[in-house]
């Protein structure tokens, strides 16, 4: 098979071509580095003749409100428009567990709009729902410093590693559309806050993490269960210690 992995040189793409180049498929890792375009369209025919599955893991370089919903129309548009020129019988997107209920938030509206742009289309889809990645938690933290203090939504979270991510991505990939949505979480569920905490000890950030309801999540209030699955849900194999234990990060953890 022949796959177009666009993003295909980021953080859970170039994973994701590792891994169906191992199976021995053709994959094609789309990024304007290598040629493709999505914003203009530049490479996109090329890439998409005899294509079989696309795999969408592209992210806005802005979150502000106007851009972002620029970028995932235009590309989903441009994306889209291509794969149906070309026969693509599968499209498979990365988007967010609980997007459907943040639509307070700029970024969240503008991944409504992406999931819907897939859903109107005539190409068969599966949709990854994910929860936020282990490797998010700088960004988490940092959005929600107020000087010395970390003010977070005492909301749960149940994170998942980009491996484990790239792992459930590639398998999708491989299977029948499901034209619908397939969720996939870490295995463990605890308050964001809480693993804000964990995560700033093992690396020796002092601050004080404080468990505030009204603190927001990029700009949308958040419900304790808004983050995480509902229901059944892939769950990856790493949880918080290991994932840890071999990232970067795991050099800056104290020394017993």
């Amino acid at each position: 098979m022949k796959f177009v992995v666009i993003g295909g040189t980021g953080l859970i793409g170039s994973k994701v071509v590792a891994q169906l180049r191992a199976q021995g498929h053709e994959v094609v890792a789309a990024a304007p580095s290598t040629g493709v375009n999505i914003l203009t369209g530049e490479g996109l025919d090329a890439a998409m003749a005899g294509t079989d599955t696309v795999v969408d893991l592209a992210n806005s370089p802005s979150f502000e409100d106007a851009a972002v919903m620029d970028f995932f129309r235009t590309a989903g548009h441009n994306l889209l428009s291509a794969e149906a020129r070309a026969g693509v019988s599968h499209h498979v997107a990365l988007s967010v567990v609980g997007t459907d209920k943040l639509s307070a938030s700029g970024y969240f509206r503008a991944k409504i709009a992406q999931e819907q742009l897939i859903r109107e289309s005539a190409i068969p889809y599966t949709i990854v729902h994910s929860t936020q990645f282990y490797e998010f938690l700088p960004g988490i933290i940092q959005a929600g410093t107020d000087g010395q203090t970390v003010r977070l939504p005492p909301a749960l979270v149940q994170p998942i590693a980009s491996e484990d991510v790239a792992n459930a991505v590639a398998r999708v990939a491989v299977q029948k559309p499901a034209n619908g949505i397939v969720e996939i979480a870490g295995p463990q569920r605890e308050p964001m806050a809480d693993l804000a905490r964990r995560f700033m000890r093992a690396v020796q950030d002092t601050r004080e993490v404080v468990s505030d309801p009204s603190a927001l999540y990029f700009g949308a209030q958040l419900q304790e269960d808004t983050l995480v699955p509902v229901g059944a849900a892939w769950q990856g194999a790493l949880n918080f210690e290991s994932w840890l234990a071999q990232s970067q990060f795991a050099r800056q953890a104290p020394r017993a």
